[in-house]
């Protein structure tokens, strides 16, 4: 008998044991074993691959992935070395189909073109990627830059200051009680670690507050890394597979233009950018000044606030590191309007915070559209996220904006989301947007995500089983009287019209709780659509948290899956999974098994 861990609470024990760790393959599992096998014995490779290909999708398995397959269950369950013909018993197929490495939701691999430029491609961003907890005062480090970066994250924003001696370069969150962080450590930080996630471009956003001579020491850092544009005037953005393996710049150009026209200008017009203003904000913390609807990511701050070098900074720039900045950022004197205006010769990225972006989608959503078709847009946190709190990133994606910067250490559902779409196209960090958002022409009907639109597809998901929780988390997690009581969320997060959210029923004292329940989830815009997934134990007066994962719809392998999950910051468990089933299916009501 096995060990076992003891658990009391007056007269009443339970025990996790052996036989609380087993858990039996539900019936679709054996009827698929029936089925593949000889005579309900022994699955060979060549049956299982015809279970792979009819049952599972997998059109492309061949018999020596069976084989492989087959190979490392014998390994995993019974320490055999070496392959010799060996079978599947109905223990050895349930084991694979519960392995979330051999049976992943989706497929960890890069398989969307990657040759189309920039703008055509959802791109996993950060905001302020150096701050390790809330905007205000937290320190700033390399280390959540690093983080960033193995997970995949392509846009990692730097805010660059001289230090008191103005001879170097420090990074914080300007005018706040923020640490800095030499500027040097997070370059090669991010030399280091770009690529160990994916070979897909890094984009360095810049808020750039520096002299000349500290940009050019900034330009001689990077080195050979660095793609260079060939032009100033950027008419069209390279793809990421043209710049695979580089580090790129976005940033606004220097300006040429006189010290005294600047001056002219800002007596006309006085604001503060939204991300400069935490800062200035004292007791004026919820107030939206009026002037924060766009910006670029280095505009100065008020004329008379700013001190002569950073206007020596702005008049006339360093010619190197001009020359270095790939993605220009611009901001056109005027509306909104004008400044989502899309110009024929020439590209650009523009900045807007959430707020401005939601007033944007309100009188302007085919504009902003529009914009995103060739140029690219950036939307960042409103300025009250002092605790690096996130907003709902479909908001961005369902208008095209490519950048959605969000604060990698705001844990939350919404990052959640933002996890989950970036698990697309094998994790690279670059996700091609759906055709619809692309559609160009005079006589072509842009998208409009608040339309009534028909279902599309419709999507149906069976939730068989959990395991794992008594493994990954301690003891006192759980009342000391009787295992958890636990049940599952399903549903869609997307445009509104497809948003929902399920539930099973709560499987009362058991660790491994069968639900065997069945969801349907019409969809009219499949292609931004996340399988929400989340799992809770009932509480006498809070329900707690016991995992949860978001998938992208259009990247679901049919058939049954082992679904891993994930904590509240997003790390994955080492032993909690679901079991699940996903169908699919076309409009009008027609669902078939695939």
């Amino acid at each position: 008998m096995g060990s076992y861990k003891m658990l009391s609470c007056f007269n009443r024990k339970f025990e996790i044991g052996e036989a609380e760790l087993q858990i039996e393959p539900p019936e679709d599992v054996r009827a698929a074993f029936n089925d593949y096998s000889e005579n309900g014995n022994y699955m060979t490779a060549g049956l299982l691959h015809r279970f792979l290909v009819e049952d599972q999708g997998e059109v492309n398995a061949t018999i020596a992935d069976a084989e492989c397959i087959i190979q490392k269950v014998i390994q995993q369950r019974h320490h055999i070395t070496k392959y010799a013909g060996h079978m599947f018993t109905l223990d050895d197929f349930f084991h694979f189909i519960f392995s979330d490495d051999l049976n992943a939701p989706i497929k960890n691999e890069v398989h969307q073109d990657m040759t189309a430029p920039l703008s055509h491609y959802f791109i996993y961003t950060g905001h302020n990627s150096y701050l390790t907890g809330n905007q205000l005062s937290s320190d700033c480090s390399d280390i959540p830059i690093m983080k960033a970066l193995k997970r995949g994250v392509r846009v990692i924003e730097l805010d660059m200051w001289p230090n008191s001696s103005k001879d170097d370069v420090h990074v914080l969150h300007g005018r706040t009680l923020t640490s800095p962080v030499s500027l040097i450590q997070c370059l090669r930080s991010i030399k280091e670690h770009a690529f160990s996630a994916s070979p897909y471009p890094v984009i360095i956003t810049l808020e750039d507050h520096l002299t000349p001579d500290l940009q050019d020491k900034v330009a001689e850092t990077f080195g050979e890394l660095l793609f260079y544009p060939e032009s100033e005037c950027v008419v069209g953005f390279p793809s990421p597979e043209a710049l695979k393996y580089r580090i790129i710049l976005s940033t606004k150009r220097p300006e040429s233009r006189s010290f005294q026209d600047k001056e002219s200008n800002s007596q006309k017009v006085k604001h503060m950018p939204d991300e400069d203003l935490v800062g200035k904000m004292g007791s004026d913390l919820m107030a939206e000044p009026e002037s924060t609807d766009y910006k670029s990511d280095s505009d100065p701050q008020d004329d008379e606030d700013m001190d002569e070098c950073y206007r020596y900074a702005r008049q006339f720039g360093a010619p190197q590191y001009k020359s270095l900045i790939t993605i220009p950022s611009g901001k056109p004197k005027g509306s909104l309007k004008l400044a989502l205006k899309v110009e024929r010769d020439k590209v650009r990225r523009l900045s807007l915070s959430e707020q401005a972006f939601e007033k944007a989608t309100v009188s302007l959503g085919t504009e902003v559209v529009r914009f995103t078709q060739a140029n690219i847009l950036r939307v960042y946190p409103k300025v009250t996220r002092v605790t690096s709190s996130n907003y709902n990133p479909l908001m961005g994606w369902m208008h095209g904006a490519q950048m959605v910067a969000f604060n990698m250490q705001g844990y939350g559902k919404s990052l959640w989301l933002m996890h989950g779409m970036f698990r697309s196209n094998g994790g690279c960090g670059y996700v091609k947007k759906p055709g619809f958002l692309m559609n160009v022409g005079p006589h072509i009907d842009i998208f409009y995500p608040k339309a009534t639109l028909p279902v599309n597809k419709t999507l149906k998901v069976r939730v068989y089983l959990g395991n794992g929780w008594c493994l990954d988390f301690s003891q006192t997690h759980f009342s000391a009287s009787s295992p958890p009581d636990i049940y599952t969320r399903v549903g869609i997060a997307g445009v509104p019209a497809d948003s929902k959210m399920e539930k099973t029923k709560a499987i009362e004292d058991n660790w491994n709780p069968a639900w065997e329940e069945e969801f349907t989830f019409p969809l009219t815009v499949p292609e931004l659509a996340l399988l929400r997934i989340e799992v809770h134990w009932s509480m006498k007066f809070r329900d707690d948290f016991g995992g949860q994962t978001c998938l992208p719809v259009s990247e679901l392998r049919p058939g049954i899956r082992a679904v891993p999950l994930f904590d509240r910051k997003g790390e994955k468990f080492k032993s909690v999974k679901l079991l699940m089933r996903d169908f699919e299916g076309l409009t009008h009501g027609i669902v078939w098994r695939l």
